[in-house]
């Protein structure tokens, strides 16, 4: 089976690494939770407050002081689906959702950090921020080539308690050196900015519980976003795609969304319907390219399409 969970538009990456018949390495939160039914409780948000001493409870338990953070305690789609910030007991009970639950409201760097573990030693690290955008959109990520040795050490005792003996990558988000959520897998959306060669390192992670990447090419990269409308039905070449993606600079071209499927069965943030990602080692490169995709797309409104059928 090889790679498991892999977005369509995503592929690209993972398309030409070979995997040893047999070995299944999970990309999505789906895959990660059929493949290790023993570390499920990592994707229940409230196990990771409570696993940092943080205060936290489902919707109908009452937060000790606002504002809180609410969202889904569990969300294998991701996006930030569900997550919003209630700032006083009357908005809390206006609000109040089955599944949900509410936690401290974070401040500081939003960090998703991808960590590869070899029996649950911690042997890699790579740090991304985002530039938030409206509405949980972000306009673009910094992947890192810098370390961050306190949010490191911090984390790696935190693995070493969560995950002993695990092998493979985990990806952990926090703000302000909090754990906000932990997964079973890689950030996939910049792998490629990783270097060449990690990949293959990864396989042989799962293969054999050893990490082997020296990361000799580590430089920082950027992950510029393109957000569209709401409720339309968008259209882009793929030739245009492709000449774009042999710019100087450019590493790839995701186009984010499958065109055969209704915009509504997409997990998107409230902000915006997400179209497109430019991977790239300049963030004025990927800005540009960015413009040049935002005048290449074409839609109609989801309701015009519906008469049309």
């Amino acid at each position: 089976m090889g790679f498991s969970g892999v977005d369509p538009w995503r592929w690209q990456y993972f398309a030409h690494q070979a995997v040893p018949e047999g070995l299944i390495i999970p990309i999505d939160d789906a895959a990660a939770w059929t493949l290790y039914p023993r570390h499920r409780w990592i994707y229940d948000k409230l196990r990771i407050c409570e696993t940092q001493g943080l205060p936290a409870g489902p919707h109908g338990t009452e937060p000790p002081s606002y504002p809180v953070f609410c969202k889904p305690i569990y969300n294998l789609r991701g996006m930030g689906t569900g997550g919003h910030v209630v700032h006083s007991a009357r908005g809390y009970h206006a609000s109040l959702t089955p599944g949900h639950m509410w936690m401290p409201l974070f401040t500081g760097a939003h960090v998703s950090t991808d960590v590869a573990l070899a029996r649950g030693r911690a042997k890699w690290w790579r740090h991304t921020t985002g530039k938030p955008g409206p509405h949980g959109t972000f306009d673009y990520w910094t992947v890192h080539a810098a370390r961050r040795p306190t949010l490191e050490r911090r984390l790696a005792g935190w693995l070493r308690r969560s995950l002993p003996g695990f092998s493979g990558v985990v990806n952990i988000e926090t703000i302000g050196g909090r754990i906000i959520e932990a997964h079973l897998r890689m950030a996939e959306q910049w792998l490629d900015l990783n270097g060449r060669g990690w990949l293959a390192a990864v396989v042989q992670l799962y293969q054999s519980g050893e990490w082997t990447f020296s990361d000799p090419d580590r430089h920082t990269g950027y992950s510029v976003v393109l957000f569209g409308e709401h409720g339309r039905r968008w259209r882009i070449d793929p030739t245009a795609v492709e000449t774009l993606c042999r710019r100087p600079g450019v590493s790839s071209i995701q186009i984010t969304f499958d065109a055969a499927k209704p915009p509504a069965d997409h997990a998107m943030p409230p902000g915006g319907f997400r179209l497109a990602i430019v991977n790239c080692t300049s963030l004025k490169i990927g800005r540009a390219v960015r413009a040049e995709l935002r005048r290449l797309f074409r839609s109609v409104p989801q309701a015009s399409v519906s008469r049309v059928q």
